[in-house]
């Protein structure tokens, strides 16, 4: 009881630390547009961190990519930690947990569908911030105005035209910096503060539909301008050393595709276009860094970062093959799975679960909702799985209960 305790108290601590990081994070976030931070606090940052080792991109390893993996690290040891409870620490756990459980408690909200406070929480700080950064990135940008009209010898209302295209883009980089969580299943950040990535994904999509619509209209402002202004060769540019045209427009035009194919009609009906096209999430992010440079890319490096150790490490769980124990037709052209599994593999209802099956394609990981509880049933887990899409329409599938040897991951 003694070392639940003990337990329990460094987990407060880490959690303590863990969240005096993020604010610190986020008042970097909140600052960073702002005349204190260019004039004053980067400069001093830079004489300190401008090194062989760290280059230019310094202060930006300082301020937004080393808190982030500084956080993930500290869940790691507090999820860790909340392993190592004894079950006599249940009982003052669920006390604590009921003076905050207000906090989890699942509601419906217009327009959002199922939340929790701390998600809407999250997601209202999050659309505050993106304004925030917005205007006072006009503001900040509007006084290199005077200046950058005389060098380009154009007239003011077109360098303001082209500071606010900038401002688009930078807008959209804040929405790609969290754009990654919801979709890390593996990570510690989201457990670590009571969410669980099938119950964020929501946010995944409102932040890429809302990313996509910023860099869309940062790429067409500029085509605008660069018309208004002659200078359409501009869109041939490749700076080694600044901004990268090209590698903007075709990384714009990989998101495009990607983006099309994510509205429910067409993922529901053509999953396999949506599952595909998603993979050109890679070469859009590569040709994202190569149009801003590695510097300004590690603000949103941090969760692309944890996306790709997630993919990884699902990977290598994926090689493992898991046994089917039954398969049964339902009414209503349905069916039910039902896999073993290891007695320490916990999960609740409506949690999440991707199947593959090697004999219709090594390549598709298809998402299922779990009907079954590890509670009551310790050594085996369910899925009951509506035959709508080619997918499970397949002969494949239909002879699913021959094949023991299925794979199955699930979070």
């Amino acid at each position: 009881m003694a070392s639940s305790t003990v337990i329990s108290g460094v987990q407060g601590a880490l959690l303590v630390l863990a969240l005096l990081v993020f604010l610190g994070n986020i008042m970097m976030w909140i600052i960073m547009p702002t005349d204190t931070y260019h004039d004053k606090w980067l400069p001093h940052i830079l004489a300190d961190t401008n090194s062989t080792f760290f280059g230019i991109q310094g202060p930006i390893m300082l301020d937004f990519t080393f808190p982030i993996l500084f956080i993930a690290a500290v869940g790691c040891i507090y999820l860790h930690l909340g392993k190592k409870r004894t079950s006599d620490s249940n009982i003052g756990r669920k006390k604590t947990a009921h003076k905050f459980g207000f906090l989890k408690r699942p509601m419906i909200v217009k327009g959002l569908g199922i939340v929790t406070l701390i998600e809407l929480a999250l997601f209202t700080m999050f659309i505050a911030l993106d304004v925030w950064y917005f205007s006072y990135y006009v503001r900040y940008l509007f006084k290199q105005v005077p200046l950058l009209q005389i060098q380009r010898r154009e007239q003011v209302w077109q360098t303001k035209f082209d500071r606010v295209a900038l401002v688009f883009g930078l807008a959209g980089n804040v929405c790609l910096t969290f754009l990654f969580y919801p979709v890390t299943r593996g990570s510690s950040i989201l457990p670590m503060w009571g969410l669980t990535s099938e119950g964020s994904i929501k946010y995944h999509t409102w932040l890429g539909h809302i990313a996509m619509t910023l860099f869309t209209i940062h790429g067409s402002l500029y085509i605008v301008y660069w018309t208004l202004t002659h200078r359409l060769s501009e869109m041939l540019k490749w700076d080694q050393h600044y901004i990268a045209n090209v590698a903007g427009e075709i990384g714009l035009l990989c998101g495009l595709a990607l983006w099309m194919t994510t509205y429910p009609t067409i993922r529901r009906k053509m999953f396999d276009l949506f599952f595909y096209t998603h993979y050109l999430y890679i070469p859009f992010m590569v040709f994202f860094i190569l149009h801003t440079g590695i510097g300004f890319a590690c603000i949103m490096l941090p969760g692309f970062y944890l996306f790709i150790i997630d993919r990884y490490l699902r990977f290598l769980q994926s090689r493992q093959k898991v046994r089917l124990v039954s398969a049964r037709v339902l009414p209503c052209e349905t069916v039910e799975l039902n896999f073993s599994k290891s007695r320490a593999l916990n999960y609740s209802p409506t949690s999440i679960m991707f199947i593959n099956v090697p004999s219709i394609s090594k390549l598709q990981w298809h998402p299922f909702t779990v009907t079954s509880n590890s509670n009551l049933e310790p050594e085996r887990i369910s899925v009951v799985i509506n035959r709508r899409t080619l997918w499970t329409c397949s002969y494949e599938f239909s002879q699913v209960s021959l094949h023991p040897n299925c794979i199955i991951t699930g979070s």
